[in-house]
């Protein structure tokens, strides 16, 4: 990687090869669409991230086309049942295994072995589960993906699970609805800390975010959220929650969803950059320099029209290595993900 390296919190690159959309070896040799391949993260800095593993909803799933006009309240779909959620979730480790055997990404373990392939030709992979209705109550499923690589994990994408309740899509709002976590995810964010597997926040309600507050012993993550102080979408994380996320040393990536980063909630790609540094300013100010990086939702949002994908990501480095100079841009780009991993996983 010739540009600043950029390490990023979330992606669903995966999403696409499961619906057998591209074969891991276009995302080695190019794609015509989307956000990510190799290439274009070779082009933009893109050095890697979290490879989500996400369940697609069973029938019809969110009407993102509501979201073009303000205000909206989306019904969420139905959860997943268990078996299709675990064999989904085997398919999406065999598809990263897979980008690996084609040369597009390298699986990584530990923080050190992000490192170690930020300057590689190659992008670093973290797996992670987006909505964890796959795991079993005696986490045996938990245990073996683990050892399969997974490192982080989601307890809930927006729709109910039998750990606890999300947010839904709703503008404007915040997320303080409904009961946190069940009693089985509780024990569910404690079998996480066993087996370091970070916790990711970023669905979660009010409730279960404090649930999780109060149990764990790893620093508080949220891979994709933004500031609902600048955009009061019930996605975004509240001053509080910020506070929260400061107070046990852990970091917030900055979603490039354009209808969590516009104040007006519309899903609409055109604006300025600058909306973008708004949400950093916030956070950065709320939560410190070394706490705030970036999940941009590649491959899962509509990200602004001057980023575009992945190979546009110098636009956004450019304006921040402007606004607050090269040393904390490198600490957003990837240096604050690699501390937080680093203090999660002990490696």
């Amino acid at each position: 990687m010739t540009r600043t390296a950029v390490f990023d919190g979330h992606n669903d690159l995966l999403l696409r090869l499961l619906a057998g959309n591209v074969t891991p070896e276009q995302v080695a040799d190019g794609l015509p669409d989307g956000h990510i391949d190799l290439p274009r993260a070779v082009k933009g800095g893109f050095a890697g991230g979290m490879f989500a593993i996400f369940v697609p909803s069973v029938g019809e799933g969110i009407d993102h086309a509501a979201m073009t006009k303000p205000p909206y309240d989306l019904p969420l779909p139905d959860r997943v049942d268990e078996t299709t959620a675990a064999a989904f979730v085997e398919r999406g480790l065999d598809r990263l295994q897979a980008l690996e055997t084609a040369g597009a990404v390298s699986l990584c373990r530990t923080a050190g072995e992000i490192e170690d392939t930020l300057t590689a030709d190659q992008m670093a992979a973290v797996a992670h589960i987006e909505g964890a209705e796959g795991v079993d109550r005696d986490f045996a499923r938990l245990h073996d993906w683990h050892a399969r690589g997974l490192r982080s994990l989601g307890p809930v994408w927006s729709r109910d699970t039998v750990w606890g309740y999300g947010v839904p899509f709703r503008y404007p709002s915040d997320g303080d609805i409904g009961p946190g976590l069940t009693d089985a995810g509780k024990a569910l964010i404690r079998e996480c800390n066993h087996l370091k597997i970070m916790v990711d926040l970023s669905h979660l309600n009010v409730k279960g975010m404090e649930d999780v507050a109060n149990i764990t012993s790893h620093p508080l993550v949220a891979t994709h959220s933004n500031a609902h102080a600048i955009c009061p979408h019930a996605r975004n994380l509240t001053d509080r929650q910020l506070h929260m996320i400061r107070d046990s040393d852990g970091m917030v990536g900055l979603n490039f969803a354009s209808a969590f980063l516009r104040p007006d909630g519309k899903m609409d790609a055109d604006f300025s950059i600058d909306v973008m540094l708004q949400h950093l300013d916030h956070m950065i100010d709320l939560l410190g320099e070394t706490r705030v990086g970036l999940g941009s939702d590649f491959d899962g949002a509509l990200v602004p029209a001057p980023i575009k994908d992945c190979a546009g990501l110098p636009v956004l480095i450019d304006a921040m290595q402007a606004r607050y100079g090269a040393v904390l841009t490198e600490q957003i780009a990837h240096g604050n993900w690699i501390r937080v991993l680093r203090q999660t996983w002990g490696v």
